[in-house]
């Protein structure tokens, strides 16, 4: 019971606000009213109105405490949040019309649940049991497809997750774990598996930083011995000029002594200071330059890739379409606006155009042409509109009949130079610059076109066969080979 000491009138219920369980809020303590000293206590019990002249021991109203435990339980239920389910929400499986959005979904059901409907889940004894995790709006893909049971156990025999039914009729004797067990086995390999991948990924990086360090490094030596060429070269060219000079002011005196004095003086200082051999270091020098051109070449290096849409039928594309090779019969390539129907070319995908780029090919044949090309060359029929080098839209290095040649608007000119297996093509598309080189321990500058580019260049090739079939000589009659070119770098 709950008591309180009272001077004279007595309260009732009202006064304390108990009875009125309907309130939208929960009803507020009673502070103890405090009589004075002087007035004669008189205690009353305001539940069943009994008086006593003795204060006694004040114990807890437990009708009135279980009233207050309902109304705050209703007023937290009653109102629960709920939000409609949107675009990407998961929708409850129970709201008829506009469905709630599901704040869980029940595996055991196979179900999801807004704040509402899930309030059985959380307070029934039959259904606190079932396993429940976020909103997954892929519940069907959780069950047996030939049974429509939960999938629980996974099978090592099989590899795959099974249901208690597959258990018993399909995978007798099989190895089989609960997912939490195989989940946890795979999370540890998954994770060596990450600590592999770090390390390759680690190595591959470090690598690549060392191998950036020695060209660098190798590339400041270079220009530094670069430097020192050109700077000798400047002095010799001094001292040449100084000594013709001496030649022309001697070649014009009258005195004939003179002449013959100063010459023979002449002849000696030539002699000692090694002008007869400035010619071979000047050769040598030069090799130097040439290495470092080849060097910083190698720093546009740009990866090119055989279109085969633009393919002729009798050029077949392999080794991840980095090698274009001349067979004898044609394959079955589908139609195509940009496919050569009469000359046996390809162009590469990718449009050139604002930068400068560097690549080389590996070629073997009785013809072969290397070169770049607008997109609008034409492609169907054998005129000259169609080759590289034939028109205004391309230029080419071609070999044929023991010798190189370059070509553009069809205008040709042969150039002396040994056969070379591989040829580097740098093209300077801001400066309007295309060079072919012969590539072998050093880079040799067979030719360079000096233009002004207009529209993106794409790199093109073209194989012809004089023999059939595909094995005849290659530059010289003991080198047999098939006709192929091979991009570089693969």
């Amino acid at each position: 019971m709950h008591w309180e000491v009272f001077r004279s009138a007595r309260p009732t219920l009202d006064d304390y606000s108990v009875g009125k369980t309907t309130a939208p809020r929960a009803p507020q303590p009673v502070p103890p009213y405090r009589p004075p000293a002087r007035a004669s206590q008189v205690c009353s019990c305001p539940q069943c109105r009994h008086t006593f002249t003795t204060r006694p021991e004040l114990n807890r109203n437990t009708l009135l405490n279980e009233v207050i435990k309902k109304l705050k339980k209703t007023t937290i239920i009653s109102a629960p949040s709920q939000n409609y389910a949107g675009p990407g929400d998961v929708e409850c499986d129970f709201c008829t019309g506009k469905k709630f959005r599901a704040v869980k979904s029940c595996l055991t059901c196979m179900a999801s649940y807004c704040r509402t409907h899930l309030q059985p889940h959380l307070e029934g004894d039959a259904l606190k049991h079932h396993k429940l995790v976020d909103p997954d709006r892929n519940l069907k893909e959780k069950l047996c497809e030939k049974h429509q049971k939960s999938l629980e156990i996974f099978c090592k025999t099989d590899d795959s997750c099974i249901c208690m039914m597959c258990v018993v009729t399909g995978h007798n004797g099989h190895k089989m774990v609960e997912l939490e067990t195989e989940r946890e086995e795979k999370q540890v390999n998954m994770e060596e598996n990450k600590k592999s991948f770090s390390a390759l990924i680690w190595c591959i990086e470090e690598a690549h930083r060392k191998l950036t360090k020695r060209i660098k490094e190798q590339e400041k030596r270079e220009s530094k011995k670069a430097e020192g060429v050109m700077e000798q070269l400047e002095k010799e060219i001094e001292e040449l000029r100084r000594r013709e000079a001496e030649l022309k002011e001697l070649s014009e005196t009258k005195d004939h002594l003179h002449f013959l004095q100063v010459r023979a003086t002449l002849h000696r200082e030539s002699n000692q200071t090694g002008v007869c051999g400035t010619g071979d270091r000047l050769e040598i020098n030069l090799k130097d330059i040439s290495s470092l051109v080849f060097f910083s070449l190698l720093s546009d290096f740009y990866p090119l890739t055989p279109d085969t849409k633009t393919a002729h039928r009798v050029l077949r594309l392999s080794e991840g379409n980095k090698k274009v090779t001349h067979e004898r019969t044609e394959a079955k390539y589908p139609d195509h606006p940009d496919r050569f129907d009469r000359w046996s070319q390809v162009l590469c995908r990718e449009a050139l155009t604002g930068t400068r780029c560097y690549w080389e090919v590996e070629c073997s044949g009785d013809l072969m042409m290397i070169g770049v090309a607008y997109k609008g060359l034409t492609r169907k029929g054998d005129g000259g509109e169609c080759g590289l080098g034939y028109n205004d839209k391309s230029w080419s290095l071609r070999w044929s009949d023991s010798q190189y040649s370059v070509r553009h608007n069809n205008k040709r000119t042969v150039i002396s130079a040994p056969y070379s297996p591989r040829i580097g093509v740098y093209l300077d598309w801001p400066a309007g610059s295309l060079s072919f080189y012969s590539v072998s321990h050093t880079l040799t500058l067979l030719h360079r076109f000096n233009t002004s580019f207009t529209e993106p260049l794409y790199p093109g090739f073209l194989l012809h066969n004089y023999s059939i079939p595909s094995t005849g000589h290659l530059m010289s009659p003991q080198a047999q080979s098939p006709h192929y070119c091979l991009l570089w770098p693969l």
